[in-house]
């Protein structure tokens, strides 16, 4: 196991729920079965708040938690553009993804492509409630 993934993973500041948040979504994973539930707060088009709340594995949980600590205080558009990216990293290492999500190149790689559903997850998550986000 990758020892970078535990280490993101321990990070668990915005394990929570958002009080009073704007936007909540559930998503599973079929695969295996991982949970992962976001709230967010949005406010000016901007995620002022992060939350998620998880019963999965460690890469799930590192993935949840570098997205909730990047995406806090960040114009919902800069999030999509990120999300829109995501899964291109596991097939192209050459990919130029902006310096603030620079820290997603410890996980979403080519080493860990067997757990891409994991890590994705909460990823995916993000993308359903941007989706649907009518800011």
């Amino acid at each position: 196991m990758d020892l970078n993934v535990i280490k993101i993973a321990e990070n668990t500041t915005n394990y929570k729920s958002v009080k009073n948040y704007s936007h909540k979504y559930k998503h599973k994973n079929a695969i295996c079965g991982d949970e992962i539930e976001i709230t967010l707060k949005i406010r000016n088009r901007r995620i002022i708040d992060f939350g998620y709340k998880t019963k999965s594995c460690i890469y799930c949980q590192a993935s949840a938690s570098l997205l909730s600590r990047k995406s806090k205080n960040i114009e919902v558009s800069e999030v999509n553009k990120f999300l829109n990216i995501a899964n291109i990293l596991f097939k192209d290492d050459h990919i130029q993804i902006p310096k603030h999500w620079k820290p997603f190149d410890q996980i979403l790689k080519k080493e860990n492509i067997q757990r891409k559903e994991c890590l994705l997850l909460p990823i995916n998550a993000l993308i359903r409630i941007i989706k649907n986000y009518d800011g």
